[in-house]
């Protein structure tokens, strides 16, 4: 290699070193400030997952502080007076909340917590919202007009509804307050019959039919066993 070529090099050379400190003093701040913001994201979601964790934590230790309260009544006022930083913690709370005032006797006022949730503008998972308004007509019981109740639980008791098979239960359950036997057997046997039943409901349906003189479904009648 001549020494032409050997300046020519070294020239060239210096130009892209010159173009690269050109580059890193014009633009460097912006690497500097990428690098600052991802450490500056870690830092937050981490200290954002601790505050939620504490929230959390703080939640799950007043609730249990309020329903280990000494009577019902002084655990319906703790859990009424227990704040919750989420959605979530207060669709626990007020499940707690309705299940101490159904056993404290007061259907109505459980009644108005459930429906509470039925009606939040929170974002409560639908099934949640079920679960709420079916336990809203099992607290207000007799209270509510069998129309009422009836129309309510019908609406619960259409196939493919989470809760079809408890509503339609229920639905047998007025049948059987209006002295409506067949219509509540018939009911019954389609629940024992329905591919998706729990052994416990089945159980419970079945134990119905013969208080109510009738023969499960897939069981053979005294009659016929003669």
């Amino acid at each position: 290699m001549s020494d032409t070529d050997s300046f020519i090099e070294e020239v060239t050379e210096e130009v892209r070193r010159d173009r690269l400190f050109t580059m890193i003093r014009r633009y460097g701040w912006i690497g500097v400030a990428v690098i600052v913001l991802i450490v500056g994201a870690a830092a937050w979601n981490e200290w954002n997952k601790s505050q939620t964790r504490a929230a959390a934590e703080a939640t799950g230790d007043a609730l249990l502080a309020a329903v280990e309260a000494n009577d019902d009544a002084a655990r319906i006022t703790a859990l009424e007076g227990v704040q919750v930083e989420s959605p979530q913690a207060q669709i626990l709370t007020d499940f707690l909340l309705a299940t101490h005032q159904v056993i404290a006797d007061d259907g109505p006022a459980a009644a108005e917590t459930l429906d509470g949730i039925t009606t939040s503008g929170a974002e409560v998972p639908e099934i949640y919202r079920q679960i709420a308004a079916f336990k809203s007509i099992l607290a207000r019981g007799s209270d509510m007009p069998m129309d009422e109740r009836r129309l309510a639980l019908e609406s619960m008791a259409s196939p493919g509804m989470p809760l079809s098979l408890l509503a339609q239960e229920q639905l047998a359950l007025a049948d059987i307050e209006e002295v409506k036997t067949e219509e509540a057997i018939t009911r019954l046997n389609a629940i024992v019959q329905d591919a998706n039943v729990s052994p416990g409901l089945r159980q419970r349906a079945t134990q119905l039919i013969v208080s109510l003189g009738g023969t499960p479904a897939g069981a053979t009648s005294p009659a016929a066993g003669q």
